[in-house]
């Protein structure tokens, strides 16, 4: 365990936790703090997804197929079977560590070259790399990590018509998702029709899609695959480096044990802070002592995945320490850090084993040492951490 049994966690994100496990905001967002009231709201069939800028897609012309994490019912389901074979352990561990070891070698040997480096730089050329083989990005031409980083910068802006910063938003997207297209998605389609791989996008050519809802999917990926595993494998160096007890563990560990820790951490320090739905029935969910809390139709339950990863009632005494081995009365390893129910993350497989591979390569480097902490910023749509400035060395 930390020795800090009382509050290990790196990320303020100003939330209340524990408390009423239901409640509802004076915005009329139903706030779930409770594990259980959370795996009962994610896995409700009377619930869709909500935020994630899916107010928009819905407005898209209904010839359009939305991507994946837009979809619900039969047609999201049938699509999640059909691609699961590409995120299954065997998969992941046979088709994916080979790329994570090379990869991973040649970004530290940058280290070993400059004696330092930006840690956020090379973990983002990692999980660009494994992300883009998993979905089949593997004709782009030069330069996708800064395509990717103007398309998801540290400062989102608002979109509008209605001032100039956000017709500048408005503009910039655009320009983006055109850059991406031309420079990475078609190339990679037109080498599939050639030719079809063993990849998603050849899938999804398989089930008819355009080259513009190939690229819908691949952002969604993207962002999916390659943003929050960066984020992932900063916050938990971050850790290793200010928890000698914790990275020797880690450092002695076998793999198993290794992926425990990360688990761990993953559960205290969720990458994505809020799980959003909509109800299209009444849902009800378990709240205080026993009693049913029902949330009507038509009205969004915000999960507050910071908060039901410390519920007590499932993770345990002392739920803001880190503990491996603690023993789970009703959750899982990493508590809804991944999600659950139908929107579940399927690459939860690949993230973690991404990050394994990386900080157990880096950490057995001799004399290597954090020389400055990481700058924390906030995501507010998702309630998620951005850590940048992280610099390592080699001393």
């Amino acid at each position: 365990m930390s020795t800090d049994t009382t509050d290990a966690r790196k990320i303020d994100r100003g939330e209340e936790l524990g408390g009423c496990p239901v409640s509802r905001g004076a915005d009329g967002v139903w706030l779930v703090r409770g594990h259980a009231a959370a795996r009962a709201a994610l896995r409700s069939t009377d619930t869709v997804q909500a935020g994630l800028g899916v107010e928009t897609v819905e407005k898209m012309p209904g010839k359009i197929r939305r991507p994946v994490l837009y979809r619900d019912g039969p047609e999201h389901r049938e699509h999640r079977r059909q691609t699961a074979k590409y995120f299954t352990p065997r998969r992941v561990d046979e088709a994916y560590r080979g790329i994570m070891e090379r990869v991973t070698d040649e970004q530290l040997a940058k280290l070993r070259h400059q004696g330092h480096a930006q840690l956020s730089e090379l973990s983002f050329a990692l999980s660009i790399d494994v992300a883009c083989a998993v979905i089949g990005l593997t004709e782009s031409r030069p330069g996708l990590a800064q395509r990717l980083e103007r398309f998801f910068p540290e400062e989102f802006g608002e979109p509008g018509f209605t001032s100039i910063n956000g017709l500048y938003w408005v503009w910039r997207q655009a320009r983006n998702w055109s850059s991406i297209f031309l420079n990475d998605v078609r190339p990679a389609v037109r080498a599939r029709r050639a030719q079809r791989r063993d990849d998603l996008i050849s899938h999804l050519l398989d089930e008819g899609c355009s080259a513009a809802e190939i690229l819908g999917e691949c952002i969604t990926f993207a962002a999916a695959g390659m943003i929050t595993t960066r984020e992932f494998i900063n916050l938990s160096a971050w850790h290793l480096f200010t928890d000698d007890a914790l990275r020797e563990r880690y450092q002695a560990a076998e793999e198993p044990e290794r992926i425990a820790i990360l688990h761990e951490l993953l559960r205290l320090e969720p990458v994505v802070g809020h799980l959003k739905r909509r109800a299209t029935a009444p849902v009800e969910l378990p709240g205080e002592d026993g009693e049913t809390v029902t949330v009507p139709a038509g009205e969004v339950i915000d999960v507050q995945v910071s908060a039901t990863n410390t519920d007590q009632r499932a993770v345990g005494e002392q739920p803001l320490a880190v503990c491996p081995a603690r023993p789970l009365t009703d959750a899982t390893a990493p508590g809804m850090s991944f999600g659950d129910g139908a929107h579940k993350c399927p690459g939860s497989n690949v993230a973690i084993l991404e990050t394994d591979v990386f900080l157990s390569k880096l950490f057995a480097l001799p004399g290597v040492g954090m020389r400055t902490p990481p700058r924390v910023s906030m995501n507010e749509a998702i309630g998620g951490y951005e850590l940048r400035g992280m610099v390592v060395e080699l001393q």
